[in-house]
C-alpha cells in the first residue's frame, strides 16, 4: 500500500486562535486551512485533571498538508498555540487516501480519461469503442 500524499492535521483550540494556528502553517509551508467554529463538552473532571479553565467556544482548523511538512506544522502549531498556552490547542493528523482539486496531474488524468470515455461511447463503430473501452 502506498504512503500518503497528504495528511489532515486537526486543531482545535479556544475561540480567537485560528488565525494563530493558521500563521504558524503557513510559516511551514501550508497553503490554506477551514476554520469552523465549534463548542466543546470536557466535563469540570477535565479542567481539575489537567489545571486548566475550559472556554466551551472552540474553533476546529482543518489543514490538508503535504506528508512531508505534517510534522513541521504539527510542531509550529504546538509551540504557537498547545495546551500551556492562551489557546489552549490540540492537534493530531490523519492519512488521507485520496483527494480531488489538490493534485492537479491526478485531475487531469481523471478528465483526460473520462473525455475520452464520452467520445468513444458517441462513436458509432463497435469495434472503436471496443478497442477504447
Amino acid at each position: 500500500m502506498a504512503k500518503a500524499k497528504f495528511e489532515l492535521i486537526v486543531t482545535i483550540v479556544n475561540q480567537g486562535f485560528a488565525d494563530s494556528v493558521m500563521d504558524a502553517a503557513r510559516a511551514c509551508g501550508a497553503k490554506g486551512g477551514t476554520i469552523l467554529n465549534a463548542r466543546g463538552t470536557a466535563r469540570q473532571e477535565a479542567e481539575n485533571k489537567f489545571d486548566i479553565l475550559i472556554h466551551p467556544e472552540k474553533e476546529i482548523v482543518l489543514i490538508l498538508a503535504r506528508t512531508d511538512i505534517k510534522d513541521a506544522i504539527l510542531h509550529a502549531i504546538y509551540k504557537e498555540v498547545g495546551l500551556d498556552t492562551p489557546g489552549q490547542g490540540i492537534a493530531f493528523s490523519t492519512p488521507v487516501d485520496d483527494t480531488i482539486g489538490v493534485d492537479n496531474k491526478k485531475i487531469a488524468k481523471v478528465l483526460a480519461k473520462t473525455e475520452v470515455k464520452e467520445e468513444v461511447e458517441q462513436t458509432p463503430n463497435v469495434e472503436a469503442k471496443q478497442s477504447w473501452l
